[in-house]
């Protein structure tokens, strides 16, 4: 029998295409468009009850995950924010905060946390996961810069303009060359399970970006089509993210679609490069 082939980042070089970033504002449509998905939603499987924690993206707070909380609360999980208000990038806080949550929920609850981080919340998920690994279950990200190479990030440059201007001068560098960041600048991944979500469409975090190397065993990349801005209230993505948390602990397989989502992912263009 053959091996599970090595899990590999996109082939997509440079930034996400120009049109995917003007069409960005597409996300209201989506979010208009979140109804539809009713009968997918409801067939996505119960949660178990284990914490979850979810982390915004870069100038985005908790309330910008409260479909997703909701979502998440009636599958049966035990859901939390991050309660540091509005991501407005790397903070000397998260290297002590982030870690700390963690281990907390873990303690009250008796339970290994699942982390979802929605763009810069998904580095911010692996990083508290590498400073708490004892207490996390599985870590799942949405359209997350989670690889950076040598010439930095590839986002639009308005976007990394914004972030020096809010963040730090030096930009996403800055998170990443942060001590207790190590394994996110060597492209080391984390023994746990990881799966990283993207669309070709996100018109912020290129592909290649918002993917990784890794082991079958334990990483993967799902292909969700939509914009960046839409991913935390697509229906497709929401019924992914049940199916990821809904495996028993320790018994982590790669995503293979079943049921109505079966149905609709035959419909999806195929990815060669994904």
């Amino acid at each position: 029998m053959l091996s599970p082939a090595k899990v590999a980042r996109h082939r997509h070089t440079g930034s996400p295409r120009l049109l995917h970033s003007l069409l960005e504002p597409r996300a209201f449509l989506e979010a208009a468009m979140l109804p539809m998905s009713l009968p997918l939603l409801l067939q996505a499987p119960p949660g178990d009850g284990h914490p979850v924690l979810l982390l915004p993206g870069f100038m985005a707070d908790e309330k910008s995950l409260f479909v997703l909380k909701a979502f998440l609360q009636r599958k049966g999980y035990n859901v939390h924010t991050w309660g540091l208000g509005r991501n407005l990038g790397f903070r000397s806080k998260h290297a002590s905060a982030l870690p700390q949550k963690i281990r907390y929920l873990h303690h009250i609850s008796g339970r290994k946390v699942s982390l979802i981080g929605w763009s810069l919340g998904g580095v911010f998920s692996l990083y508290g996961a590498e400073n708490a690994l004892e207490c996390v279950r599985s870590v799942i990200t949405l359209g997350s810069p989670v690889s950076m190479d040598e010439q930095g990030s590839q986002s639009p440059a308005a976007v990394r303009a914004l972030y020096r201007l809010v963040s730090h001068r030096m930009g996403t560098a800055a998170h990443t060359m942060a001590p207790r960041a190590k394994a996110l600048r060597e492209h080391r991944r984390l023994d746990i399970p990881t799966s990283c979500l993207y669309s070709l469409g996100d018109g912020v975090v290129p592909p290649q970006e918002a993917t990784i190397d890794g082991d079958p065993a334990l990483h993967e990349n799902i292909r969700v089509p939509g914009s960046h801005i839409g991913l935390g209230f697509n229906g497709l993505v929401l019924a992914v993210v049940a199916d990821r948390l809904a495996q028993p602990e320790g018994q982590w397989t790669a995503f293979v679609p079943t049921g109505l989502l079966a149905q609709v992912w035959r419909m999806m263009p195929k990815d060669k490069a994904g």
